[in-house]
């Protein structure tokens, strides 16, 4: 059985080296916001001020201290916790980033940030799927960054490490 799992990750790998994604005329509806959200306990709500939402759920520690980093900052406008309704597709199964970021105009070089917060950077402590994934990713928001869309996505373990990528550093 672990022979097959490694077997396959590496298979995947190696598709992930020739994959290249082009740009469509859909979107996402604004329903994935509302529709078909998981049943929360909503007793672990956290009240947040930037976010879409007057509340929010992290899944971890660490997501929870970075939207307090967030809203404290002064120059996000606006985040988002994605849904489990946006993803991005890849050879290896949908992928959901964890945020979405807005800075103000003029802030940063990247005004638009779209975030997958781990509580460390080592790519040693993900799975290999998790980080296939994480790469499709990279290259599909670096097409839609082509594009003229100041937008960039990245893993991060903090607003630190959020602000310096956002400026380009």
């Amino acid at each position: 059985m672990e022979a097959s799992r490694i077997i396959n990750e590496q298979k995947a790998a190696m598709v992930v080296q020739k994959l290249a994604y082009t740009t469509t005329d859909d979107r996402f509806d604004t329903d994935i916001f509302t529709m078909n959200q998981p049943n929360y306990n909503f007793k672990n709500a956290k009240e947040v001020k930037k976010h879409i939402y007057h509340y929010l759920i992290a899944d971890s520690k660490t997501e929870e201290n970075f939207a307090k980093q967030l809203d404290a900052s002064d120059v996000v406008v606006v985040y988002v916790k994605l849904p489990k309704g946006f993803f991005i597709p890849t050879p290896v199964g949908d992928y959901n980033p964890d945020w979405a970021v807005a800075f103000k105009e003029g802030s940063v070089q990247y005004i638009y940030f779209v975030a997958e917060t781990k509580g460390s950077m080592s790519s040693l402590q993900m799975r290999k799927i998790e980080e296939i994934k994480i790469e499709c990713a990279e290259r599909f928001f670096d097409k839609l960054s082509s594009d003229n869309v100041q937008l960039k996505y990245s893993k991060i373990d903090s607003f630190d490490t959020l602000w310096k990528i956002a400026n380009g550093r």
